[in-house]
């Protein structure tokens, strides 16, 4: 499967993957800063974006399968990567199968215990389902700062302050992605993350996490750096599950330290 993608900018290779919701253009807070300083090239996975839903089963060793194969279809054997959230777990899977190079990881999942998996489920699926719901007034509420932060609170630490030109495209994502429902059941069914033994990944690897994280709550982190002893753990002060939504700058800074 050929993955939709954009590239942008100039300088060493810079593999984006996104997490649920809009496909690529949920870099769109911090790509243009990021390609003022490398060649970014941003996918949108399978049933997401602009990439049809791939055929058969739909898990995080798939779709990780799916990037692995794009990095080796254009040319990108080494390639840095950077991922959110499911996009996260991904570029984590792939640092553990020694592909890529260095590798930035913003509230991944796959780290959860039993309890927060279920807390996991049973909360971010009705809001997906809300979403569904309001789908058409979605605009219109997300241009209002008190239902912006109604909708919001599960995702982001301050979204009152936040832009619907930032947070639509994601929201619209949820709603609209033909893969998102298969990607809930590969998260919330499927195996939790596997870690990679000290040494064994191909670069540096940094994971970066939103103290006020709702979604992948924050103790998750350690247990993520755990699993993955060679990683730096970064903190994010008054930022939810959307680093790119809530410290932009900040997530741009860790990805470009912690990638060459």
């Amino acid at each position: 499967m050929s993955l939709h993608h954009v590239r942008k900018g100039d300088g060493s290779p810079l593999l984006l993957v996104h997490g649920l919701g809009a496909g690529l253009q949920s870099w769109d807070p911090i790509i243009d800063e990021l390609a003022a300083h490398r060649e970014v090239i941003a996918i949108d996975l399978p049933g997401f974006g602009k990439t049809p839903p791939r055929s058969g089963e739909v898990s995080i060793a798939t779709l990780a399968d799916s990037v692995a194969q794009f990095i080796d279809e254009q040319g990108l054997e080494g390639v840095a990567t950077a991922g959110q959230s499911m996009g996260g777990r991904i570029v984590l899977e792939l640092a553990r199968r020694g592909v890529g190079g260095d590798t930035v990881a913003l509230d991944p999942g796959g780290f959860w215990s039993e309890r927060e998996l279920a807390v996991f489920s049973y909360t971010l699926r009705p809001s997906i389902s809300l979403v569904r719901a309001l789908r058409g007034a979605l605009p219109a509420l997300l241009g209002n700062r008190v239902s912006r932060s109604a909708l919001l609170a599960q995702f982001s630490a301050h979204p009152w302050s936040l832009t619907q030109k930032t947070v639509l495209p994601d929201l619209l994502g949820l709603a609209d992605a033909p893969a998102t429902d298969a990607a809930m059941d590969a998260l919330t069914k499927g195996p939790k993350q596997q870690g990679a033994p000290l040494g064994s990944v191909p670069g540096r690897v940094t994971i970066g996490w939103g103290r006020r994280d709702l979604v992948t709550v924050p103790r998750q982190a350690h247990r993520a750096v755990a699993a993955f002893p060679d990683a730096t753990l970064h903190w994010f002060p008054r930022c939810g599950h959307f680093p790119q939504w809530d410290a932009p700058q900040k997530a741009v800074e860790l990805i470009l330290n912690g990638t060459h």
